[in-house]
């Protein structure tokens, strides 16, 4: 006789977000929308979408009561398995809505720590995620615990691998500063490897998760490093020698940044981040067919300051023009132009003259591509000139 498994291999979800006077409807739901994305990525089967317009958010529940009892309704009818809120959630927040919800409640935060958990592949990046998540844990510790066994399993509940249920502060706090001495090692080992390249010019792909990075890394190193249409798709940085016409430079692919992004999320990856802080040369690749994109250029370039790198030379490259569609304005409609109906053409001549170093292309049909590598190939060359004065045979 043939067993056949009750479990449920796939989670049915629910999203929740609110409108406030900071958050509009229309970035509410761009918000939720890159939520969908992220559950569909952590392998979530979002059911239904909530949402409440509130002065601020309820400092009990996030929602409101009535919110709340609506949710819990839904979920008991439809059995759903996880309720994710797209703002990082308190701890008494957090408890008190899985109190009302009876279901797995995660925020934002929890389900990228569970994508870093899925992609993360080196015991740099293992050790990484599992920093960031204690510190996620720590503050949550109540009531929470018992849902890092790893036999429980599911979306948000992927912890650092424990065997045994610990209810010890203490031993979190211990863990902590032990993944955080294991990281500093890691750290001067990685500095001694970025040394150990010696003085060649260093260019570092940066942008928002999942606008074509590693896609771009392939054609320019002709190497095969793994792309998906998933967010965080790369999490561990890939540097590849690449040589254009007897140039030789260093290409680094890093991991994508994201709106809401948690603060010690970016501190446990700091080493990774190393990579964009050391690079002589940023290309910050942009997803021109996003309708978002210009909020989505805002967050890298304001991630990039955060890190420190706000003075390194930025070429924009403008990614999957194949992708790119507008609507064009009717003649008689003298509204103002919107993002949505201005053609690729206007945005080509808006950036060409307000920025210095751009490129419009695609990475999937190699369009524009050609003159892409050539723009990154002037670049490094007058870095490559100004490092090795008298190697004038190069050019």
């Amino acid at each position: 006789m043939t067993d056949i498994s009750t479990e449920k291999l796939i989670e049915t979800a629910i999203l929740v977000g609110i409108i406030t006077q900071e958050q509009n409807e229309e970035t509410s739901q761009e918000y939720l929308d890159e939520l969908l994305f992220l559950a569909d990525t952590a392998g979530l089967q979002v059911q239904r979408t909530f949402t409440q317009r509130l002065i601020n958010a309820h400092p009990k529940t996030f929602i409101g009561t009535g919110k709340v009892e609506e949710i819990a309704s839904y979920i008991l009818e439809n059995a759903i398995d996880v309720a994710v809120f797209d703002d990082e959630l308190s701890p008494s927040q957090l408890r008190n809505l899985e109190k009302e919800l009876k279901c797995k409640v995660i925020d934002r935060t929890n389900l990228i720590l569970d994508i870093f958990a899925q992609r993360a592949q080196t015991s740099h990046a293992k050790v990484q995620v599992e920093l960031a998540q204690y510190q996620y844990i720590l503050p949550r510790l109540t009531g929470m615990w018992t849902h890092l066994e790893r036999q429980q399993g599911g979306i948000g509940l992927r912890g650092p691998g424990e065997t045994e249920i610990e209810t010890d502060r203490r031993v979190i706090r211990n863990k902590i500063s032990l993944l955080k001495k294991q990281l500093e090692k890691i750290d001067v080992q990685m500095a001694v490897q970025r040394k150990n390249r010696g003085k060649m010019v260093r260019v570092a792909l940066v942008g928002y998760t999942n606008v074509g990075k590693s896609t771009l890394m392939n054609l320019l190193s002709k190497s095969d490093v793994f792309a998906e249409n998933k967010l965080f798709a790369t999490l561990d940085t890939t540097v590849r020698k690449v040589v254009v016409e007897n140039v030789p430079f260093l290409l680094s692919d890093t991991v994508g940044f994201i709106r809401k992004l948690p603060t010690h999320l970016v501190e446990s990856f700091k080493s990774t981040l190393d990579e964009v802080r050391e690079a002589d040369l940023l290309l910050h690749v942009v997803d021109v067919s996003h309708p978002q994109f210009d909020d989505q250029i805002q967050v890298v370039t304001q991630t990039i300051a955060d890190i420190g790198a706000a003075d390194k030379p930025v070429m924009l490259v403008f990614n999957k023009i194949d992708a790119f569609t507008y609507t064009p304005k009717d003649e008689d409609d003298l509204t103002q132009k919107t993002q949505e109906n201005v053609s690729l053409q206007e945005l080509q001549s808006m950036y060409f003259a307000s920025k210095e170093n751009c490129i419009f292309l695609s990475a999937k049909t190699k369009e524009n591509f050609e003159n892409f590598k050539t723009k990154v190939y002037q670049m490094v060359k007058e870095m490559h000139a100004i490092r090795y004065p008298f190697n004038t045979f190069l050019y």
